[in-house]
């Protein structure tokens, strides 16, 4: 994986934030996206509401930790 971070804002519900990834998070974080028909502030809100307030995460260790989850249930399937 590359060392360097991508910092993004993005608009959840209606307040602007700032999420910090590896490229290869991002990438893959709009595959997802695209796979499931939506756009990637879509889907970053509804990891914000599933797993950042459900689990006390930060927004961009909610986002790794989900994408290690899509990608643990493609390897079961």
């Amino acid at each position: 994986m590359s060392k360097s971070i991508i910092k993004r804002s993005v608009v959840i519900a209606g307040h602007a934030t700032s999420v910090s990834l590896e490229p290869e998070f991002w990438e893959v974080l709009r595959e997802i996206a695209a796979a499931e028909g939506r756009s990637v502030a879509g889907l970053i809100l509804q990891i914000d509401k599933n797993v950042v307030r459900s689990k006390n995460h930060n927004l961009s260790s909610a986002i790794r930790i989900f994408i290690l989850k899509q990608l643990q249930e493609q390897i079961k399937k």
